[in-house]
């Protein structure tokens, strides 16, 4: 029994990189990025946490590098569905400079607090993360508020138990403290696989876009919970 869902897991990886590869080969010959993303999260007891992500982020299908991206931070649990965390993130950018192939590297220090809630309508599963960020960019200070909209639909119905297969989608707005107030806005639309209560992968398509131009990019996510 236990070959089997593992025959079945592996079917399902491999499907899923199937997927993906004519993404990769479109992004070699086009303006289509690509964003790895690792999401951890450490459960210390039943209200303390530890969150730990990284973030690859690419112009291109891979070896471009726009974006490394690590964030941490303690977490405690209000109720079952509510979360609070204070948190840290470096950040590196790798900015080309005007039209040219010459890139400048920006460095990024982060502090940022958040409020994370889920609730369920029906079968599809929403949730809600407030984030504030104070934001170190080189000899520069700003402040960022972001409001992210997930929605998660099961593709598949079983009467009991888990339902694996799943579409996800979100959405996530920028906003400064300062002039201009709106920094950008992200739309992401995918399909998820829950393997475990431990692992699940995402696959998906974003767009970005800010005050002048819009960017594109395939994300791969893996969330782990240990």
């Amino acid at each position: 029994m236990k070959i089997k869902r593992l025959r079945k897991k592996i079917k399902i990886a491999a499907l899923a990189i199937a997927l993906v590869l004519p993404f990769f080969a479109l992004a070699q010959d086009s303006n289509l990025g690509n964003w790895l993303i690792y999401i951890g999260n450490k459960k210390l007891n039943s209200k303390w946490n530890i969150h730990n992500e990284v973030q690859y982020r690419n112009y291109n299908a891979i070896g471009d590098l726009e974006q490394l991206l690590l964030r941490t931070g303690v977490g405690y649990n209000i109720t079952e569905n509510d979360n609070i965390l204070l948190g840290y993130g470096y950040i590196l950018s790798e900015n080309y400079i005007g039209e040219s192939d010459d890139k400048v590297s920006v460095n990024e220090h982060r502090i940022f607090q958040q409020y994370t809630t889920k609730q369920k309508v029906g079968k599809v599963a929403l949730s809600h993360r407030y984030r504030f960020e104070q934001r170190f960019v080189e000899s520069d200070y700003k402040m960022r508020f972001r409001y992210f909209l997930g929605v998660k639909i099961p593709l598949q119905y079983k009467e009991e138990g888990e339902n694996p297969l799943y579409a996800s989608m979100y959405n996530e707005i920028f906003l400064n403290t300062k002039s201009s107030v709106f920094d950008r806005n992200r739309v992401f639309g995918g399909i998820g696989y829950k393997f475990s209560d431990a692992l699940r992968l995402e696959l998906g398509y974003m767009n970005q876009f800010f005050e002048n131009s819009s960017r594109d990019q395939v994300n791969v996510i893996a969330f782990v919970n240990f």
